[in-house]
């Protein structure tokens, strides 16, 4: 009894947030979640009322606030269209780590974030070993995808198709930068993000190559860890301050312009959650924090805006260009109001014309940990979203959140639709190489 009261002491600490929500019901009009079942304890304003309730010691069952709590995608639909301004995202996360103070980590996410996450070489050497074995276990159905399924108990997995490990991880391949400037006088930190890393390797490189390409210089260096956003979803905010202090040792005090990733999630969480879930670190390291925080941007924006990538001056005739449609990722487009420059990026080059989909920003299910969760919610979301791409005859879907990739991938490949998936620095990257890219 004497931890319940510790528990609701906490959400008091939270309570003039929670307060402000007017339960208007806009949240329920952009929900995802909501959309599919219908139930007001899934949409975020029944949520702020059992968060508000517990705060005020009404209700006394932690558990199914609990439950409750993580039927959410943390996509920011709700929060990006709330007329009174709530920071729900914020309350979530704060919430979620009160929630796992007090119930503990599953004996599963503590292996995962505490044992694995936490320890980058041993993670990193872990799935490596993994790609060299996993060949046994699953066997490739959609050359266009990449994906692959299980060759047995692929019930256990909830018939998922998935885009294998890389055979080589992207940081086994290339080299450590710390690049002098050159002519631009250009210089940006290089964070790939764990994804990019073990199962997109090709999206580092591209990028790595249009850096070259426009004489920007890269600092990149080894031992990337995880931007923490997995463990912090699952309220484990040891783990995620502790992988946030290791990626400060590695890019605090680098000689750099503006640090870059090809990931959404990566870029808000290092923009925006890194300032705002790191209370506890020491005020120098918060200071470090907030600094690198104010110079990060998602890739496509900064090849836009400061690279000076533009639209191409001879687009080719429509009849022989390749059709494209383009996904809005949550995290780039709600969160951090990125959307036009992807699509920049896609029309530099010219073999190219972008269609867009019904619905682009719409939330395509993945929600990191959510789909594992609660797959079977996961998929049905997906399915809308992959409905929405193959209604425009695109040949290809891009994005720029390798999360969302991974889900995409999933609902095209168990369709069997013929649809590649690239990120909008390939598409880019293709008119700067020898040889064009063979999914287009």
């Amino acid at each position: 009894m004497n931890e319940l009261r510790q528990l609701i002491a906490l959400f008091k600490q939270i309570d003039d947030q929670l307060v402000t929500c007017m339960r208007c019901g806009t949240c329920q009009s952009v929900c995802p979640i909501y959309r599919e079942t219908g139930l007001e304890t899934h949409v975020a304003r029944g949520k702020i009322a059992l968060l508000e309730f517990l705060a005020e010691a009404l209700i006394t069952d932690p558990k199914g606030v609990n439950d409750r709590l993580n039927v959410c995608l943390l996509c920011g639909s709700c929060e990006a269209g709330c007329p009174s301004g709530v920071k729900v995202l914020d309350i979530f996360l704060q919430a979620r780590a009160f929630m796992t103070g007090y119930f503990g980590l599953s004996p599963v996410k503590r292996i995962i974030f505490r044992g694995l996450l936490k320890n980058p070489r041993l993670f990193d050497a872990l799935l490596s070993l993994a790609a060299s074995f996993q060949g046994i276990f699953t066997r490739p159905v959609n050359d266009m995808l990449g994906s692959s399924c299980a060759r047995i108990f692929s019930g256990l997995i909830g018939g998922r198709h998935f885009i294998p490990l890389a055979a080589k991880p992207f940081h086994a391949t290339a080299a450590a930068r710390d690049a002098p400037r050159g002519a631009s006088g250009r210089k940006v930190a290089f964070y790939y993000g764990c994804v990019v890393d073990k199962m997109f390797p090709r999206i580092a490189a591209a990028a790595l190559t249009v850096f070259d390409h426009h004489d920007i210089a890269v600092y990149m260096p080894h031992g990337q860890a995880c931007c923490g956003i997995p463990a912090l979803s699952s309220g484990d905010r040891p783990t995620f301050e502790s992988l946030v202090a290791a990626n400060m040792a590695l890019f605090g005090d680098g000689d750099f312009d503006i640090l870059v990733t090809p990931c959404a999630s990566c870029t808000s969480t290092i923009k925006k959650i890194w300032p705002l879930m790191t209370m506890d670190l020491p005020e120098a390291t918060r200071a470090q924090i907030r600094a690198l925080a104010d110079k990060t941007m998602d890739l496509s924006e900064y090849l836009v805006k400061v690279a000076g990538v533009a639209r191409s001056p001879a687009p080719q005739p429509e009849a022989e260009a390749i059709r494209v449609t383009y996904h809005d990722p949550c995290h780039l487009k709600k969160s951090l109001g990125v959307s036009a420059e992807p699509r920049a990026l896609i029309a530099a080059n010219p073999r190219y014309r972008l269609i867009e989909m019904e619905g682009a920003d719409t939330c395509c299910g993945s929600g990191g940990s959510f789909t594992l969760q609660h797959y079977d919610l996961s998929k049905r979301i997906g399915r809308r979203k992959r409905d929405t791409i193959v209604a425009t005859g695109a040949k290809v879907v891009a994005t720029s959140c390798p999360a969302c990739m991974l889900q995409i991938s999933d609902m095209l490949s168990q369709a069997g639709d013929r649809v590649a998936l690239r990120h909008p620095v390939e598409i880019y990257a293709e008119t700067l190489a020898e040889h064009p890219c063979p999914a287009a």
